[in-house]
């Protein structure tokens, strides 16, 4: 109660100081006080000290970030006993190892470990983690190597030794003794023949022969690796992978038998960067392979958005060969875990600091704006829409940073370039304080001198009024961002201050005015500028609304209205947005 009734009290500022103190060595830390004076938090924490109030006394700075609205905290005092740790008591249903047997390491968690600490020695083989649990000859090149399986135990025990409270010696042996159990089955599965290979008879006849056997599963795991023997390459050994699916049985536990090892194994080949990319294309950046993972886990979805915007076209790669005959069996529902474990690698990257087109900001933009379509329209078969929505705002923090920023507008010549390259990037990121950030950019870009001075120097290219254009395009843009009201009116307010510096240098409004065209004709000009069509809304806009509201009533334009009342049908519209109508 006291803490928040503190902080409550000083929340005013952006930053304040907390004392906290520990009453006995033991203790844990509480909140004394909290202050704006630095000096006087430091003073407090002293005199506590010395007064035997306290065994312990500890100063922080806390920092409010505008955006998060939450704190960081910075010690800047820490004075006193210092602190007991405590032994951490692990739960009875948690001490122990992780496996207790040999047949625990075909587990999925446990394979996926397999899989990374043995990562550099299975990439020099060309293989993963399950055919490693089921193939022979890689379980004797692994036991020949020693040194590698060595350190792979050691990698597993050193942190569950602190996890599990046993001594690390304990569990390297442990599982050394695991490890040399699941050899030796492995092995001696090899010398008895257990894994037939399919040269003599079809993976179907297998699978119904096996039907109803307790080892089944390891034995079908034996007969799916060892049809990859000898096979490099990820597109080589998917398409081989597709071969296998292909004769396996119609239907029921035969079917089953086979399709669940060829899954496990696809899950395990395609979580590799080098296998998705061979399986891919290698010419592919990383965005590109994200759009055609997307492309192959939903194809049905992508081809009805190309139908709909054939530009996508250009985004999302085409899939085919393996990669296609894969895509065909995930839009068919086969391999549900495959298709979630894809959707799921595709967020990670989304929500990793890794560039998806590195050498090319705009084009970054342009893949994530077609990765954003993609993932929303599979939203709710694959992945939530809050899943969706969260790894986009995390890579939007990426695309607001100033070295993205910079390089995003690098290419651009001139400030209205820039602005509007920024103006795009405000439509593109999500989350409100990325848009808040995208919005300081663009914020900082129209208003400033460098903005004006362009705007208004003469040119020959652009006259006044197609500049007025432009601003007025820049800001209904500006206004279909979804910034916060705040930004885009500030935004809103500053292209409408350079309009109407460029408009009153021109005299765009008193030169209608004074111009002998038709009444009708010159009223539909001013409207268009005060409506904010040909002009941006601001001082030019008010300027040919007054001119406009002169001229209706003005005597001898009301005679003319009056004689000819059709003609203010076609007026009827302008006069409704530039607020001359109700």
């Amino acid at each position: 109660m006291l803490e928040a009734e503190q902080r409550e009290r000083i929340m005013a500022g952006p930053v304040h100081y907390e004392v906290y103190i520990r009453k006995t060595a033991p203790a844990p830390w509480s909140l004394q006080m909290a202050t704006e004076d630095r000096a006087h938090a430091i003073q407090t924490a002293e005199d506590m000290l010395q007064d035997d109030r306290a065994a312990a006394v500890r100063v922080t700075k806390e920092t409010l970030d505008p955006d998060t609205m939450e704190f960081s905290s910075l010690t800047v005092l820490t004075r006193g006993a210092p602190e007991v740790h405590r032994k951490r008591v692990v739960p009875e249903d948690q001490a122990g190892p992780r496996c207790t047997g040999a047949q625990d390491f075909y587990a999925p968690h446990a394979r996926e470990t397999i899989g990374r600490v043995l990562e550099d020695w299975l990439a020099r083989q060309g293989v993963t983690a399950f055919e490693l649990l089921h193939r022979p000859d890689l379980a004797e090149k692994l036991e020949a190597s020693g040194v590698e399986l060595q350190h792979a135990i050691q990698k597993i025990a050193v942190p569950e030794s602190q996890d599990v409270g046993q001594p690390v010696h304990d569990l390297v042996r442990h599982y050394q003794k695991l490890s040399d159990q699941a050899v030796e089955r492995l092995i001696s599965a090899g010398r008895r023949n257990l894994f037939p290979g399919l040269d003599d008879c079809s993976i179907a006849d297998l699978a119904h022969r096996m039907a109803g056997q307790p080892d089944r599963a390891f034995v079908m795991g034996g007969i799916v690796s060892g049809a990859l023997k000898g096979v490099r390459g990820g597109r080589a050994r998917l398409d081989r992978l597709m071969d296998l699916t292909d004769r396996a049985p119609m239907d029921g536990q035969p079917r089953a038998m086979v399709m669940v090892p060829v899954e496990q194994l696809l899950c395990e080949m395609l979580a590799a960067r080098t296998s998705l990319a061979d399986i891919l294309g290698p010419s592919l950046d990383q965005g590109a392979s994200l759009a055609a993972v997307v492309r192959m886990v939903a194809p049905r979805e992508i081809n009805a958005l190309i139908a709909q915007d054939p530009r996508l076209a250009l985004q999302v790669p085409a899939v085919d060969g393996p990669a296609a005959r894969l895509g065909a069996r995930l839009e068919a529902g086969e391999f549900p875990l495959l298709a979630a474990a894809l959707a799921r690698m595709v967020l990670r990257e989304l929500m990793s600091p890794r560039r998806l087109r590195p050498n090319d900001a705009s084009g970054e933009i342009d893949i994530l704006r077609t990765l954003a379509t993609a993932l929303t329209v599979t939203a709710g078969r694959l992945l939530t829409l809050d899943e969706v929505q969260t790894a986009f705002n995390e890579r939007s923090k990426a695309i607001v940073t100033a070295d993205f920023v910079a390089a995003y507008v690098k290419v651009c010549t001139t400030v209205l370039c820039e602005a509007e390259a920024l103006t795009r990037l405000c439509e593109n990121v999500t989350g409100a304080g990325n848009k808040r950030s995208a919005a300081r950019w663009l914020s900082a870009c129209v208003g400033s001198l460098r903005f004006e001075s362009e705007m208004r120097a003469p040119s020959t290219t652009q006259t006044a009024a197609q500049k007025l254009g432009v601003l007025a395009g820049l800001q209904r843009a500006v206004r279909g961002c979804g910034l916060a009201e705040r930004d885009d009116a500030g935004i809103g307010t500053a292209i409408g201050a350079v309009g109407g510096a460029v408009e009153a240098e021109a005299r765009i409004v008193a030169q209608l005015a004074r111009s002998p065209a038709p009444l009708v004709q010159k009223l539909s000009v001013l409207l268009r500028l005060a409506a904010g069509e040909t002009a941006p809304l601001g001082p030019a806009a008010d300027r040919a609304k007054a001119e406009a509201i002169k001229l209706f009533r003005a005597p001898e334009s009301r005679a003319v209205l009056s004689a000819a009342p059709e003609t203010l049908a076609p007026l009827k519209g302008l006069m409704k947005a530039a607020g001359l109508a109700a």
